[in-house]
């Protein structure tokens, strides 16, 4: 496969075949590693042996297929899962302490050690699980670095055939070395390279975390933030610690509450409205809490300024949001009823929406759903065919003074019934026991006081943020300041 001119950002790039890829990596004298690849055969180790020299790069390559090799080799995980982040883990430390107590130093002082390794379940027989894997690459940079950098990342295959899965899973992996060798200065290019070679429509790649000295200013929050601008999946979601985590794993089978909101900055309405509503959703009897998450989700919409997303406004927004404990979701679902269908496919327990007044008029506002053949009828069946549950925060009219809620919401007058059909059966339930003290605090208002420097903003927001915003001067430097290191 020759290069291939690329458009990035309006300027074309010259980007080098598979076989160039791996060739420079096979001629280049210092770099050795292992390849282990379990569930799909041994697709990326292929490429690097089809394009010669490969007896300068490859130490070992292996796939322990059968599961009871597996086991034998790497041990049995605790969750006993052959496909997960764990198992990726385990192998990768394997066969990089094997390289390390194999390969002499004294002989070969200058070799950078790798290991690479992906756990992949290719789509099945039926055809009713698409398949998904983990791929992680460790390495080093420096003859002579004793901590390890490292790249792992989650996919999704969309192919109907377990052949070209494996194909794209040769290539991926291709790119994955490559890209952790020659383009690790620039991690947000690295993760664009990924889909060298690679139609999108074929593979989703819905979590990525990188670590190790040479992306330590790195944030892993931003590189989420990038797999939804490059059209790599869908939603994406981070833990308080800043790192991705994978959304099937944090939702799967769990009672869901979200709560939408732009948090820019986070108020006291904002942590209102969550501790009131969660403390209705546990009391629920079909909650166990156990096995419930909660959700602070922005869109990609409310992320964008004058038409472009603004990273720094992004990353105020997340430490502050992490700082608080949250966990943090950011989707393309515009749309509440595809946050729900979004959230149907990991789990069939309760899922509730915690949401202002205004939110709510907008469910019931007709132009929302103009591209559906079933309009408003057709997203509300997959908004509420499910057991879903609305917790309305109310809302005080500035110019009246009344306070708003499910019982005097005010919708268009063709929605009045259909309001009604789900009001009275249950679907939306009112916070009662809110704080009347904070009502006025508007998320708009406190940011403009920062931005301005006025005084009052510090008693609208929860216990703390203020120094943070003060310190680490959140939301007033200029949009061209990105930051990438974890704070």
């Amino acid at each position: 496969m020759a290069s291939v001119l690329k458009r990035d950002n309006n300027i074309f790039e010259n980007v080098p075949s598979i076989k160039a890829k791996t060739l420079r990596i096979n001629l280049n004298p210092d770099i050795y590693g292992t390849f282990a690849e379990i569930g799909a055969g041994q697709e990326t180790a292929r490429h690097f042996f089809r394009s010669g020299g490969a007896s300068g790069t490859i130490a070992k390559a292996m796939s322990a297929y059968d599961k009871d090799f597996s086991d034998a080799i790497y041990g049995v995980e605790n969750d006993g899962r052959y496909v997960s982040q764990a198992r990726l883990k385990t192998m990768l430390d394997y066969e990089m302490q094997l390289m390390e107590e194999r390969i002499s130093r004294e002989n070969h002082p200058d070799r950078l050690f790798f290991s690479y390794a992906n756990t992949v379940a290719t789509i099945d027989f039926s055809k009713r699980y698409k398949g998904h894997g983990w791929i992680g690459i460790r390495f080093q940079l420096d003859p002579k670095q004793k901590e390890l950098d490292e790249i792992i990342l989650h996919v999704r295959f969309k192919q109907n055939e377990a052949r070209l899965q494996q194909e794209t899973l040769g290539i991926l992996g291709v790119n994955l070395i490559y890209g952790a060798f020659y383009k690790y200065h620039n991690p947000k290019k690295l993760l664009q390279y990924l889909y060298d070679h690679i139609d999108k429509d074929t593979v989703e790649i819905d979590m990525i975390n990188f670590s190790g000295p040479n992306f330590e200013n790195v944030d892993n929050r931003l590189m989420s933030l990038r797999l939804i601008k490059n059209d790599m999946t869908d939603a994406v979601m981070f833990g308080p610690d800043g790192n991705n985590l994978l959304p099937a794993a944090v939702l799967y089978k769990k009672n869901i509450l979200a709560l939408r909101g732009s948090f820019r900055p986070v108020t006291k309405v904002n942590e209102d409205m969550f501790k009131k509503s969660y403390d209705i959703f546990i009391r629920d009897k079909m909650v166990d809490q156990e096995k419930t998450i909660v959700i602070f989700e922005i869109t990609l919409s409310n992320l964008k300024a004058s038409g472009e997303i603004d990273e720094q406004d992004f990353m105020d927004r997340a430490q502050l949001l992490c700082s608080l404990g949250h966990t943090v979701m950011i989707s393309k679902f515009q749309e509440y009823y595809k946050l729900v269908e979004y959230f149907n496919n990991y789990t069939k327990a309760r899922i509730g929406l915690t949401m202002g007044v205004n939110n709510l008029v907008d469910i019931f506002d007709e132009k929302y759903y103009r591209h559906l053949s079933g309009g408003i009828l057709e997203a509300f069946g997959k908004l509420f065919f499910k057991d879903l549950q609305v917790y309305l925060y109310p809302m005080k009219n500035a110019e009246t003074g009344q306070v708003m809620t499910s019982n005097n919401v005010k919708v268009h007058p063709r929605m009045k019934e259909l309001y009604k059909f789900f009001k009275y059966n249950g679907k939306v339930m009112d916070i009662f026991d809110y704080d009347p003290e904070i009502m006025h605090i508007f998320s708009r208002d406190v940011l403009k006081k920062i931005t301005n420097n006025e005084e009052g903003w510090e008693e609208m927001i929860p216990k703390g943020l203020a120094e943070m915003i003060k310190e680490k001067q959140l939301f007033v430097r200029k949009p061209d300041e990105i930051v990438t290191k974890k704070k």
